[in-house]
């Protein structure tokens, strides 16, 4: 592992996405995108992606400097055309129409289509409990998860966040994937060397596998809950709904017809589908921040089976990791990582990060 300043790696992947044609506002963006993802703990989602948007650029699969618009909308409710431009950019045009409409109407519910990967879910989720909203943010991705039953992947790793703000600086924060894990950890296994455990992916006979080498060629991840008889037609579930939120409501690509994400940029734009929702509490019974501070508390009072490991609740893991990050005024990036960016910097002719 290696520290790089915090300012220094928003400032490296700004003038990356600068040096292939984004306008600044836009490369600012998805730059503190990444940057969030990283300082909250969760590095699949952070630098790791930078080259991925930047190869999109370079072919033409992605235009960065288009202009969202809406193309139909009514007191709570809009459909968003954001025209290939980055996730960043149609997220936060989207998510601005929502709280917007939430703070007028008590609820606002826009959906996206033509967009691009757009990061971290609960970066938007959180963008409406910051104005005092339930957020909730959901999107598609390229097809690895296996229905139960099935040898092939048909539906993305779905992403639900739900962020909520609470009395006392309470947030409660959940970003999930549909998937048993994201295809992140799959890699990180078969970096290691080591075996994947039971339940995360199939082979190309649609069997569990412990094979990482496997698992990565075939692109098959299970469901949330495993196979059939752990309950993962639950994920399964779940997945359909946000593709329903999503691609089906938006009219952009769908499940199994959006193209695969290890072919970034090949098979012409993304076409993503993004949903958004904000709701204003106060619509309903009044102390809701209070109940769910103290709701927040009491799980964290719960007796925990590993005396070593106390009981935590949603978000706090993301918290400390962001507090710490803070504090030091550093994220941390592996030894690959930091390799891949040096060699991207080289590529594009940007100052590259300093390791401290």
């Amino acid at each position: 592992m290696g520290k790089v300043a915090t300012a220094d790696a928003l400032r490296f992947m700004t003038e990356c996405l600068k040096a292939v044609g984004t306008a600044a506002k836009a490369a600012e963006q998805q730059a503190e995108l990444l940057l969030q993802a990283d300082k909250l703990g969760h590095p699949s989602h952070g630098m790791n992606r930078l080259e991925y948007y930047v190869n999109d650029i370079m072919k033409g699969a992605c235009q960065p400097n288009n202009q969202p618009k809406i193309l139909k909308e009514s007191a709570s409710t809009a459909w968003v055309d954001a025209d290939n431009v980055l996730g960043a950019t149609a997220s936060h045009f989207a998510m601005d129409i929502a709280i917007k409409k939430a703070k007028e109407t008590g609820i606002g519910w826009v959906t996206v289509k033509g967009s691009n990967h757009n990061g971290m879910a609960g970066f938007w989720a959180k963008k409406a409990s910051d104005k005092g909203l339930i957020g909730m943010a959901f999107t598609n991705t390229s097809p690895l998860l296996a229905p139960t039953r099935s040898k092939k992947a048909a539906l993305g790793t779905n992403p639900i966040s739900v962020v909520a703000p609470g009395s006392n600086g309470e947030t409660l924060y959940v970003d999930m994937a549909t998937t048993a894990v994201s295809v992140g950890k799959i890699e990180i296994q078969r970096r290691k060397g080591e075996p994947l455990p039971n339940g995360w992916a199939q082979d190309p006979d649609g069997n569990n596998t412990t094979d990482a080498e496997l698992a990565f060629k075939t692109g098959c991840l299970m469901p949330l809950g495993g196979a059939e008889h752990t309950s993962g037609y639950k994920g399964y579930g779940l997945a359909a709904m946000v593709e329903l939120f999503c691609g089906i409501s938006s009219g952009s690509k769908y499940g199994h017809h959006i193209r695969s994400w290890s072919h970034s940029g090949d098979g012409g734009p993304a076409d993503l589908g993004h949903c958004f929702m904000a709701l204003d509490p106060e619509c309903f019974a009044p102390g809701f921040g209070d109940r769910l501070a103290e709701s927040m508390q009491h799980w964290r009072q719960l007796e925990p089976a590993d005396p070593s490991l106390p009981v935590l609740a949603p978000g706090d893991k993301e918290w400390e990791a962001e507090r710490q990050s803070e504090e030091s005024g550093t994220v941390s990036y592996v030894k690959q990582q930091l390799e891949a960016s040096a060699a991207l910097a080289q590529k594009l002719k940007v100052t590259p990060m300093t390791v401290l």
